[in-house]
């Protein structure tokens, strides 16, 4: 695999896909800006320095695009954002603020995803998917996913719900509930586009964890990505947490790293 295609490839989705969810949007640098209201996930640059250097006036297009919305500029950049890009973000005092490692599994005579899981399929667990016409359902499931991203004690925002709520009912977008007997466990989500398939928005209620529900989620997506025929998965994930260590168990692999920039305001309100 080539890393540098895989990355152009991924993070174009990635503003594809950030650009429809997203209420405002607008092209920059080869890429995309999205802004989705103050505290969205969506709001960010991605896919900037692909097709060519990005130029100062492009880094203070993407400063006033944000600024002017009240939110805190955010880019996200690959290792193979060109040099004097980062030099200029430095310059204007754009600052380092976490790293992402995009995980890649090849989808090519892959067989039954769920022979991938180490310890079978768990006991007890099964998974259905989401009906996106069901509100029921797409509430439990926007909920459920939704509860590993939001420190604790804390509430899901209106706004997280809504974003969340649109995703589950995009028509490129699968999402699933894992139950426990009859409780809810876990959820997670999957988007097809251009022949991949993403696996993201996972999480697993803490009393549920360590049964193996997180992997099992990730092997019925898998079986999604091969009836669609996609030829690659991809999984988003911290450096060393459950989400990484269990999509490797299953063959994920590191494909790129992902920078996330910011520039700080005093008026301006960061993103997640």
């Amino acid at each position: 695999m080539d890393p540098l295609a895989i990355a152009r490839r991924l993070e174009a989705i990635q503003a594809e896909v950030v650009r429809g969810l997203a209420s405002d949007s607008e092209a920059v640098a080869g890429g995309w800006m999205a802004a989705n209201g103050p505290g969205s996930y969506l709001n960010k640059a991605v896919a900037l320095g692909f097709e060519g250097e990005p130029t100062d006036e492009d880094v203070a297009r993407v400063e006033r695009f944000f600024a002017s919305r009240g939110i805190e500029p955010r880019v996200e950049l690959t290792q193979f954002a060109p040099v004097p890009f980062l030099r200029r973000l430095a310059e204007a005092r754009f600052v380092v603020q976490e790293f992402e490692n995009t995980l890649v599994l090849p989808l090519r005579g892959l067989g039954d995803p769920r022979v991938l899981l180490p310890g079978g399929w768990p006991a007890g667990v099964h998974i259905e998917r989401v009906d996106p016409r069901d509100d029921g359902q797409v509430d439990i499931f926007v909920r459920t996913s939704a509860s590993g991203f939001i420190p604790g004690g804390e509430e899901i925002s209106e706004e997280f719900l809504r974003t969340g709520t649109r995703s589950a009912r995009a028509p490129e977008h699968d999402s699933y509930v894992a139950y426990v007997g009859v409780g809810v466990a876990g959820a997670g989500g999957g988007g097809t586009r251009a022949g991949v398939t993403s696996l993201f928005g996972t999480s697993v209620l803490p009393r549920f964890r360590r049964r193996g529900v997180q992997q099992a989620l990730m092997a019925v997506r898998l079986e999604r990505a091969l009836e669609f025929g996609s030829d690659l998965a991809d999984i988003t994930s911290h450096p060393g947490i459950p989400t990484e260590r269990n999509a490797a168990r299953l063959g994920f692999r590191l494909a790129h790293v992902r920078a996330v920039l910011v520039k700080r305001g005093a008026d301006l309100v960061p993103s997640p």
